[in-house]
């Protein structure tokens, strides 16, 4: 692949809420007041059973409870900031063999895949517009720090590129194609590397597939209902001509067509699970055909090892493969969880807090990271600190910077996470781990893990 940063971090779709189904089932056509989309998988109305009559219950002498409103889905919660957590110690260990335990992105396109099926329901412009408004403003506060930074570090595009160089420009307003950047900025002995720009700049790759994504989607999901297994498989199909080298596709288009064909069937996996089409399949069957899917990820890559080794982002029939064979297991066994279960339940603050601010930690993360580094470096110079604990400094590695990364990341949280709110026409929050939604229902005496919301 030719994205440096692909763990390709990475953004996913950007995180989308989920919630667990209704008490009843509501009939085909209806909705019910405040149902939240990410509902359990119902599918189209020619998969489902008609409703059995059932006789009228006598009317009860007192009003019944109200229902409970619904909850987020933490198991699909709980993917994605396993994802996210993946993407960073990818970036900062290089580990190969994560590519393989877990594919971070193939899992954040499936669920975004099967969130968008969701809600196709509505009108599609709407639905673009709503993803592009959710999308667009975190990523231009993140160009707003760093593209000044190329400048000011002696970036002189229109004189090395032309003219033509300010047709790229439209590309930091809507990603269709890979923004400008220098391949190399600033100087050598400054405090950044001269490659820093090219991996600050990575994480923009997954941002361009979501759009492409977002963009074909209402003709995906067409196909996919009338062609099922035909547009399920497709894109691997394409992975194996275009990402093989069998026909090549040159300049940044064909970068964006090879992420988009390798990716395409995780997404298009989400319709699947969405509409219910997983459970039409014996469970044996699916599981099979996922580990043949993967069996021959494994084989393929094997004889198209490059330089860093098993690192499947590299090698893209592989990635297509394995990721989604290993995303119909992790659906096929998708419980729906409104709470997460025992241990698990004490980091229920955290996966809510990824999950809400999931765009802006894969879209800064790789920028914190060297300043981690940076500020590592700066304890030798603190008195008593470098002359004693320098030979720990030295001998800790990776292992202080990401000790160091994740309170980077938090500050990052408070002081532009809160432009995914206002993204998404919400009151601006600084740390929304759920905790106070939590204690505001549970003084109601309705608490709802995580809380809800719409997209």
């Amino acid at each position: 692949m030719t994205h440096p940063s692909q763990p390709s971090a990475y953004p996913q779709q950007p995180p989308e809420p989920h919630t667990v189904p209704f008490p009843v089932q509501p009939q085909a056509g209806t909705q019910l007041p405040g149902q939240e989309e990410w509902a359990r998988p119902a599918g189209p109305a020619s998969w489902t059973q008609a409703p059995v009559p059932v006789p009228p219950a006598p009317e009860p002498e007192a009003a019944p409870p109200a229902a409970a409103a619904p909850g987020r889905d933490r198991y699909l919660d709980l993917l994605r900031a396993v994802a996210l957590v993946r993407v960073v110690v990818f970036h900062l260990f290089g580990w190969a063999w994560l590519t393989i335990v877990f594919p971070s992105m193939g899992v954040m396109f499936a669920l975004a895949g099967s969130l968008m099926a969701r809600s196709l329901a509505r009108p599609a412009w709407s639905v673009v517009r709503s993803r592009l408004r959710r999308l667009l403003p975190p990523m231009w506060a993140f160009l707003a720090v760093v593209v000044p930074m190329v400048f000011l570090l002696g970036w002189k595009p229109v004189r090395e590129e032309g003219i033509w160089w300010f047709l790229k420009l439209g590309c930091y307003l809507l990603p269709v194609g890979t923004p400008p950047f220098p391949w190399e900025s600033g100087s050598e002995g400054g405090l950044l590397e001269t490659s820093w720009a090219e991996q600050a700049m990575g994480p923009l790759w997954y941002i361009r597939a979501y759009l492409w994504f977002v963009l074909a989607s209402p003709l995906l999901l067409k196909a996919f209902r009338r062609l099922p297994w035909v547009t399920l498989l497709a894109p691997v199909g394409l992975t194996a001509v275009i990402g093989t080298g069998l026909v090549t596709v040159p300049g940044t288009a064909g970068e964006g067509l090879i992420d988009f064909a390798v990716f395409g069937s995780c997404w298009i996996l989400g319709f699947a699970h969405n509409d219910g089409l997983l459970r039409t399949v014996p469970r044996y069957l699916t599981v099979s055909m996922a580990t043949f899917l993967m069996a021959f990820a494994l084989w393929w890559a094997s004889g198209h090892l490059t330089e860093e080794g098993w690192n499947l982002d590299e090698i893209p029939l592989a990635q297509a493969t394995w990721s989604l064979g290993f995303c119909v297991i992790l659906l096929q066994y998708a419980p729906s969880w409104r709470q997460l279960p025992g241990r698990l339940a004490g980091w229920d603050g955290l996966v809510t807090l990824a999950n809400n601010r999931a765009v802006t930690i894969y879209l800064w993360h790789n920028l914190l990271l060297m300043a981690g580094f940076l500020l590592i470096d700066q304890l030798w110079n603190v008195p008593w600190v470098g002359d004693h604990l320098g030979t720990y400094i030295d001998a800790s590695g990776n292992a202080l910077e990401l000790i160091v990364i994740w309170p980077l990341i938090g500050l990052m949280i408070l002081a532009v996470g809160w432009v995914e709110d206002v993204a998404a026409k919400r009151r601006p929050r600084l740390w929304p781990n759920g905790q106070s939604r939590k204690a505001g229902a549970g003084s109601r005496g309705a608490a709802v893990p995580g809380g809800t919301r719409r997209r």
